[in-house]
């Protein structure tokens, strides 16, 4: 499907603009044969419309006055047909545009959503969840009024305006020009209302988001609110982005009331003229009431559309508003569009080596500092020290979250910065302190990364795990729902469903983070065998608080301040009586 062209770089400080031009280029044109049959079905709906106003002439200047009923059995029958003709068009116009355009707003939503989980995570680390919802939901809604009836009515009004304009001229050109005067001063108020409502719209969609996102971290906190009784904090903080949104309503409806009562009050204006004048010719004898309610009838044919464009205008408006905030999602850079990373990954041995890396979260604010270890194929290297001092950092690159400052990070001694994400990440697996589990099932969870697993292949890592010590116990086994974020599981019974499924993935990598920080005592220990056969000729970097977990390491690097203070196996370490030393001794006597 074709969209809003994307670049690697947005290197303008303004935000994109779409114009109705992009717009046409981008959505309308690739559809033009829909929107052609949508313009053909409008002009026919309003051709149709003619028929009762022009003969409204004939039935008040002949058939009445000659008490034709013959004529007015076929009069009637004429319009009957032009009313059946306007139905049908009208119903064709929903099936042909309006459903089409609901299917482009799947379509723009899905790959909307495509493009965001393509985005680097520093991009989730700066944005609020709930507003990417809005703006994968919300924003591309508009689209609607582009491709549905709203651009056609606008086109097919515009038509029915002029051919109704030249009817009028023909039947009297001073009445038609009287018109024009409160017209044109409508017309000149509608255009800078719609000047002055689009950033109204734009800045709409960023408050709904903002609103949005901190409504989705209230629902998912509400143990955390509860427990601190901060219902009535929270209570404030979404009647002022509510209160936001109210205020931001309230311009455009007064922007577009002005529009409105601006119309109703210029066109009463032209109706009473053409009231006075239409009255003066009719008892000149120069029209008769025939002309003059045909006239009256075609009047409001040229009148009615002009009014709606101001309706239509408003949702274009809007329409091109959360375009605007589509296009400066879809502008942004992936993650895979750096035009370095050429290498394809077929097969890995698992070889990491770290050669003087350093890396700032900031501008001038670097966590660390020329950090140089090698992890080979197969071997536990375990990271340790104060929180704070940089362990997850050094995770974040090895799983290509993060990209260092300077420095290089090779993979079988190809430059991981120059490897394509897609084929390194088929390799790797992450277990996390805080594990990530989706709603849905125990066994929907495990065979999360490989969804075709055999069911051999899952009971090896729900035994290899010890999962089915809990799962056995529960009714469902592992069809058991978790509920969302699996809040019905205890945290041990959480890392331990992880750990299932980073063993079912079957990885070469494996970056373990504080894995057994939330297990008890027994739990921890059935993790440790566990864990024993998921880093089993796997390259693992393991990230620990509690040390007695890392003894079988083959290096243990000590990181402080950034900074990697000592190295070595866990005996060498105790020996030294550095650091680590101080660590183990200190968690020993707890």
């Amino acid at each position: 499907m074709k969209h809003f062209k994307e670049s690697p770089k947005n290197t303008n400080t303004e935000k994109p603009k779409v114009t109705l031009k992009t717009a046409f280029k981008t959505i309308i044109w690739p559809r033009r044969k829909l929107v052609l049959l949508g313009l053909v079905l409008i002009i026919i709906r309003s051709l149709a419309g003619f028929v009762l106003p022009l003969e409204s002439k004939v039935l008040l200047d002949e058939v009445v006055p000659n008490k034709n009923y013959d004529q007015l059995h076929i009069l009637i029958g004429i319009v009957i047909a032009a009313i059946l003709v306007q139905a049908i068009t009208s119903f064709l116009l929903t099936k042909v545009l309006s459903i089409q355009a609901q299917y482009l707003i799947s379509e723009l939503r899905a790959q909307v959503q495509k493009k965001v989980l393509s985005l680097p995570i520093s991009f989730f680390d700066n944005t609020k969840s709930g507003a990417l919802v809005s703006r994968i939901m919300t924003d591309v809604e508009g689209v609607r009024n582009l491709i549905g009836t709203g651009l056609v009515q606008l086109v097919g009004g515009s038509f029915t305006a002029i051919i109704t304009l030249i009817i009028l001229l023909r039947m009297n050109v001073w009445m038609t020009l009287f018109t024009f005067i409160p017209l044109s001063v409508f017309g000149i108020i509608a255009l800078k209302a719609f000047k002055y409502i689009r950033p109204i719209f734009r800045a709409r969609g960023k408050i709904n988001a903002e609103v949005k996102g901190r409504l989705n971290e209230t629902l998912a906190g509400v143990r955390v609110i509860k427990a601190f009784n901060a219902e009535e904090q929270e209570n404030k903080v979404f009647e002022r982005g509510v209160e936001n949104i109210f205020e931001n309503v309230k311009k455009s409806m007064t922007a577009t009331a002005i529009m409105t009562s601006s119309s109703t009050f210029l066109i009463g204006l032209a109706t009473t003229g053409i009231m006075g004048i239409g009255g003066h010719y009719m008892i000149q004898g120069e029209i008769t009431p025939g002309d003059f309610l045909q006239f009256t009838f075609l009047l409001a044919f040229m009148v009615a559309p002009i009014v709606q464009m101001s309706n239509i205008g408003s949702q274009l408006t809007e329409a091109l508003a959360g375009l605007d905030r589509t296009e400066e999602l879809m502008s942004l850079a992936t993650e895979d569009e750096q035009k370095d990373r050429i290498i394809e990954l077929e097969s890995i041995k698992g070889n990491i080596k770290f050669n003087d890396v350093s890396f700032a979260y900031e501008e001038g604010k670097t966590v660390l500092h020329n950090i140089n270890f090698e992890a080979p194929s197969g071997s536990v290297i375990a990271l340790v020290g104060s929180s704070g001092s940089g362990k997850s950092t050094i995770a974040g690159l090895s799983a290509t979250f993060l990209n260092p400052e300077s420095g290089v990070i090779t993979i079988d001694e190809k430059d991981l910065s120059k490897v394509k994400l897609s084929s390194f990440r088929q390799h790797l697996g992450v277990v996390l302190q805080d594990e990530f589990l989706f709603e849905g099932s125990i066994k929907e969870n495990i065979m999360f990364p490989r969804p075709n697993a055999t069911e051999a292949q899952l009971q090896h890592a729900v035994k290899a795990a010890y999962v089915n010590e809990f799962t056995d116990r529960f009714d469902d086994g592992l069809d058991t729902l978790i509920g969302e974020r699996g809040v019905k599981l205890s945290g041990g019974q959480r890392q331990r469903i992880a750990i299932a499924r980073a063993i079912l993935a079957d990885p070469k990598i494996i970056i373990l983070d504080e894995a057994t920080s939330n297990l008890d005592t027994e739990s921890e220990s059935l993790i440790q065998k566990s864990l024993s056969e998921l880093t089993n000729n796997r390259t693992t970097i393991v990230i620990a608080h509690r040390l007695s977990t890392i003894k079988k390491a083959d290096q243990i690097l000590v990181i402080e301040a950034g900074k990697i203070a000592e190295r070595g196996t866990h005996d060498e370490l105790l020996k030294a009586e550095g650091r680590y030393y101080d660590l183990y001794t200190f968690q020993a006597k707890i």
